[in-house]
């Protein structure tokens, strides 16, 4: 089937609509803007659990996941849903086990809860491991936002990268968690909006469903696809173990009024996410009955070049609100960590001072993801990693939290660095033997940890047994 290019009117038409977005959008994040530290962070402790649930949902599921989950699809078959419904999963773990033991450490930022277990040499290394991840998490937004902008802007990838990196950051910068909060359910709104409709026209366009299932091989409608069984579950435990551990969910959870409060926001976030996985394999498994050849970046965007001008506008706004809420959530979680972890406890400046101070970091986070968007590999693959590094940290919180026999400071910081190092090398060598790099974040940390608990016990027992050798033989010379 036959792509088609929009007219110069009708890409006019489609600008004009997504820049009187971003402007009433903007006008609105200065509207409600963060005008202390405390708004800028967590908003006072003043949001609904409703508006937090949103939250929670798009930090899962921005235009990373969005584009991710259709390229996906459109190569391995419906099973790559679980990209998205894991998220679904994580949330519901989260909420029943994880949720209310976090709001009331009193902390924002998952290093700062964590500190109260192990100290601050682990506070520290956790928050360098989330800042490296969280920066790859907006190198694969800015990517998979600027694949979809291109397709309908006739403009270069570079240019679209840069377009998102000043909205996003300006979003942010001057809203932070207050404004990002409640710009975010227009956003996620119109995402739900953008998405349905790409699916309804994906479907007019294959004739239904049936002509789909009939002539795709059978995989594309299995559970597991070409993805496997071992990859949808190790999927299930890096989503669940990073939505643990993530600083964005973290701060999210924070800013709600009470822990009850940030439970029911756990589980709004679940019914928020289940039709979403869905619906995006759909569109990849649709485009790629539609157009076999065509690269499977496009899986998305393409269905919006088959549109016309007025639903191509819709979507494409849609699209861009998913970019830009996406970016802007994970950078406020990256600022966040700096400015608490490393600015405050040096400087320990004055509130205005600090609310400046954070705001020309977050300027700096916001246009970092440049300088590494090029040479990237598969979008949801790289996803994953991210989510595997933020799953070396869980692991330890778990066992902090649950397990507090495990409260060695040294074993949780060599279980980390061991972990994060050796996570990155095995995603490097494209996970030797089959194994993905998400199961070496998850055992490493607890085999590291459970040796250090073992050989201390040993150790601790010889001493004592010498310690009373020595004693009983003083009794004796007395």
């Amino acid at each position: 089937m036959a792509i088609h290019q929009f007219s110069t009117e009708s890409t006019m038409f489609i600008l004009a609509v997504v820049v009187l977005y971003i402007i009433l959008t903007s006008w609105l994040s200065v509207k409600l803007r963060s005008k202390t530290s405390e708004q800028f962070m967590n908003a006072a402790k003043a949001m609904p659990a409703v508006i937090v649930g949103f939250l929670l949902m798009t930090e899962f599921i921005g235009a990373k996941s969005t584009v991710g989950t259709a390229e996906s699809a459109f190569e391995y078959g419906m099973a790559a849903a679980w990209s998205v419904l894991a998220a679904a999963v994580g949330y519901l773990l989260y909420g029943l086990f994880f949720v209310k033991r976090l709001y009331k450490s009193g902390e924002f930022t998952i290093s700062g809860a964590i500190a109260q277990k192990f100290g601050r040499s682990t506070k520290m290394i956790v928050s360098i491991i989330m800042i490296a991840a969280l920066l790859l998490v907006n190198v694969g937004n800015y990517i998979s936002g600027a694949a979809a902008l291109t397709r309908v802007m006739n403009i270069n990838i570079p240019l679209a990268m840069l377009i998102i990196a000043i909205v996003s950051t300006f979003y942010y910068v001057l809203g932070g968690m207050k404004g990002v909060a409640y710009v975010t359910i227009i956003h996620a709104a119109l995402k739900y909006i953008g998405v349905i409709i790409i699916l309804a026209v994906a479907l007019s366009l294959s004739g239904g469903i049936t002509p789909v299932i009939n002539s795709l091989p059978d995989y594309y409608f299995t559970f597991d696809g070409h993805i496997g069984g071992a990859t949808i579950f190790a999927w299930v435990i890096a989503t669940s173990g990073s939505i643990f551990s993530t600083q964005f969910v973290m701060q999210a959870i924070s800013s709600t009024k009470s822990a009850k409060d940030a439970q029911k926001a756990c589980f709004i976030a679940v019914g928020l996410c289940l039709p979403l996985g869905l619906i995006l394999a759909a569109i990849g498994v649709i485009a790629h009955f539609l157009h076999p050849q065509m690269r499977a970046l496009f899986a998305l965007p393409v269905f919006i070049q088959q549109m016309g001008p007025i639903l191509a506008a819709i979507v494409t706004t849609s699209i861009v609100a998913a970019v830009f809420v996406s970016v802007s959530t994970v950078a406020l979680g990256i600022a966040s960590l700096v400015v608490e972890d490393f600015y405050v406890p040096k400087f320990n400046p004055e509130p205005q001072k600090k609310l400046k101070m954070t705001r020309i970091i977050s300027i700096i986070i916001g246009f970092l993801p440049l300088l590494f968007v090029f040479g990237v590999p598969e979008i949801l693959k790289l996803s994953f990693f991210t989510r595997a590094l933020r799953l070396t940290i869980a692991v330890v919180a778990v066992l902090g939290f649950y397990l507090p026999f495990f409260k060695s400071t040294c074993a949780a910081n060599i279980g980390l660095v061991v972990a994060a190092v050796g996570t990155a090398v095995w995603y490097l060598l494209n996970n030797p033997f089959g194994i993905d790099n998400i199961y070496i974040a998850l055992i490493v940390p607890a085999v590291v940890m459970t040796i250090e608990r073992v050989m201390s016990k040993l150790f601790t027992n010889k001493d004592n047994q010498e310690e009373t050798i020595v004693q009983h033989n003083k009794e004796i010379l007395h």
